[in-house]
């Protein structure tokens, strides 16, 4: 049994994130659970400040991060034994312990954001597998995709992987929301470029799905087959009226096929051709 958990955590949890060690429990709550999970051990005392200081941060970041880790808080008065096994030489001492071993410490009552930084560095990252899960989905079933991409947001808001996914799905799908949610990626981050690029996409993907003559028409099925994800149809409806009608929707065509690489990405199949089609054309 875990001797206690602390007086800020819920003791009637069963998978408590922040509980209280001793030389007792010390293998099973440490060792063995490390096997699995990040174990954060807080060496403290009670007459010690900046234990009072770090502690509570520490305690929060922990319910924060929903499991990912766990936080092992040791009383050194109480469990000396622990506290020469560690070396630790001056409190509060945080040690960091995965699959049995130390893999990180600090000394002392860091700030929050040194704290947060610190733990970046020996938490995995479970937003890393929920992108590439999303990934790996978005060609075979989109709608699980965008769910996924919600999914890390509501863990990470300011995830700009996932913002630029999710704003390209929904926009490449005709939803309002894409086109917001790619207003929403920082230009200066590494999905800047393609966001702004591809806010041009709505044009095309608004356009009414009605039958129409000429230009308009082609240009209306080609909307339809982005939102149904047929890119490969867009595309020749688009290339078909970049080579007859260039002052159609003041270059609507070449902007719109512009808009539709950079939501798919150079490493789509479909672009590389695709871009050297349109050159073509152009020069």
């Amino acid at each position: 049994m875990i001797t206690g958990v602390s007086n800020k955590a819920n003791p009637a949890t069963a998978q408590a994130v922040v509980i209280d060690v001793t030389e007792a429990t010390f293998e099973r709550e440490v060792l063995q659970r490390s096997q699995q999970t990040p174990v954060v051990i807080d060496f403290w005392a009670p007459w010690c400040g900046p234990c009072r200081v770090l502690g509570p941060t520490l305690e929060r970041l922990a319910r924060e991060a929903g499991g990912t880790w766990v936080l092992a808080k040791i009383n050194v008065d109480e469990n000396p034994r622990l506290a020469q096994m560690f070396r630790v030489q001056g409190i509060p001492a945080v040690k960091a312990v995965y699959q049995g071993k130390i893999v990180d410490e600090f000394t002392g009552a860091l700030p929050e954001s040194q704290v947060r930084t610190w733990l970046k560095r020996i938490v995995p990252d479970r937003n890393a597998d929920l992108l590439a899960m999303a990934q790996a989905l978005e060609a075979t079933n989109p709608v699980e995709a965008i769910a996924r991409y919600r999914l890390i947001l509501g863990q990470d808001p300011n995830n700009e992987a996932a913002l630029f996914h999710l704003g390209r799905l929904l926009a490449l799908r005709g939803d309002p929301e894409g086109i917001t949610t790619l207003k929403q990626v920082p230009a200066g981050g590494p999905f800047g470029g393609r966001a702004i690029a591809g806010l041009a996409i709505a044009d095309l993907v608004n356009a009414p799905a009605e039958p129409a003559d000429g230009s308009e028409g082609l240009y209306r099925q080609a909307a339809i087959a982005v939102r149904s994800g047929d890119y490969a149809t867009a595309i020749e409806h688009l290339l078909t009226l970049v080579a007859r009608d260039r002052a159609f929707r003041d270059d609507g065509a070449r902007k719109a096929l512009l808009a539709l690489f950079a939501l798919l990405g150079d490493d789509h199949p479909l672009v590389g051709p695709a871009r050297r089609r349109l050159a073509n054309l152009l020069f």
